[in-house]
């Protein structure tokens, strides 16, 4: 059974953008970049994939879900479809796409997950935000975070929900060379 799978970058006060969603403040060193070409390729947009020299087979998602906020920035690019090697579904009850390659889910969202993990296939890549992780906290499987070695002092949440303690057991951890800590957590 695929798993729902929350990969995602995160200040050390527990931010994963600043409060206007800016994200050019974490440092993304030549080591960071190596580890995600290497390890998590499928997580890349389409449009940065190929200056990357990145041409492989997704070894880890065939899915990816992500809220509004997460995919207005590719709009504002010109990018309809910013995750083309990837079955993509956006969350929203008000977006309009006509990019076909984007599927718009502005039901339950939960249950589109299930749905989708009931399915064969590699893993659903959660790609953001907060509101969306918020959501999704109950089916969320797996977290794979970047602790990058900064303080924001404000921003939006790694998630933005009510209180709702969920357990996770560390798996694997591993440190860069910049600073930044990869963790692995499964659900208990």
């Amino acid at each position: 059974m695929r798993k729902l799978v929350y990969y995602i970058g995160m200040t050390i006060d527990g931010y994963i953008a600043g409060p206007g969603g800016e994200a050019d403040f974490f440092p993304v060193t030549q080591d960071v970049i190596d580890f995600i070409v290497t390890e998590y390729p499928d997580t890349l947009p389409t449009h940065v994939r190929a200056p990357l020299g990145v041409d492989v087979p997704n070894p880890n998602f065939d899915v990816g879900i992500q809220g509004r906020a997460t995919y207005e920035p590719a709009l504002e690019l010109g990018i309809t479809s910013p995750y083309a090697h990837l079955r993509q579904y956006v969350v929203s009850s008000t977006l309009k796409n006509d990019d076909p390659a984007v599927e718009v889910v502005s039901g339950d969202v939960a249950a589109k997950i299930r749905e989708l993990k009931a399915e064969e296939g590699k893993d659903i890549y959660l790609i953001g935000g907060a509101d969306l992780a918020g959501q999704l906290l109950p089916e969320i499987d797996a977290l794979a975070i970047k602790l990058y070695p900064v303080v924001a002092g404000a921003g939006v949440p790694l998630f933005r929900t009510d209180f709702s303690p969920t357990a996770f057991e560390l798996t694997s951890s591993r440190a860069l060379e910049n600073g930044t800590v990869v963790l692995h957590y499964t659900k208990k």
